[in-house]
């Protein structure tokens, strides 16, 4: 794959990207969310849905096999965003919507993002699609003098 290829949909406030299989394909998303974001007056927290963002792309990266892309949904909402990232694996993600029974282990260097997906998203979930699955996350919008300014 030479690089990303963006579809913009009908409605100006949806963008879909396939996005390589590969570690690479994480800053690319951030940076989508963030230009998504920037667009609109009203919108949710850059900061976290760059963050939650870059946690599902890497774990779609990571838990998956393959060389299919990986598609990153953007969703500009009036009550906020979601984000849903598309990859090949129907297997659902174990602890998304599970209640945490323990802390993670802090001497591990995995088994956090899916701990941030559900603690800073407004709500959180995964759904089978034709060719895998479809993992999301919905933030709110942040009032405008709460947002960081750029």
């Amino acid at each position: 794959m030479n690089g990303p290829v963006v579809h913009n949909s009908p409605a100006p406030a949806s963008w879909r990207i396939a996005l390589p299989h590969a570690a690479s394909a994480v800053p690319v998303a951030r940076a989508l969310v963030r230009t998504a974001l920037a667009e609109v007056e009203q919108s949710a927290d850059c900061d976290t849905a760059e963050l939650l963002t870059a946690e599902l792309v890497a774990n779609a990266v990571e838990h998956t096999t393959g060389e299919a892309p990986i598609e990153l949904v953007v969703e500009l909402l009036p009550t906020g965003c979601q984000v849903e990232v598309h990859d090949p694996d129907p297997a659902p993600p174990l602890d998304l919507t599970r209640p945490v029974l323990e802390a993670p282990d802090p001497w591990q260097e995995h088994g956090r993002g899916l701990l941030l997906i559900r603690t800073l998203s407004s709500s959180c979930g995964h759904r089978p699609t034709e060719s895998g699955k479809a993992v999301w996350f919905r933030l709110p919008v942040v009032p405008a003098q709460r947002r960081r300014s750029e």
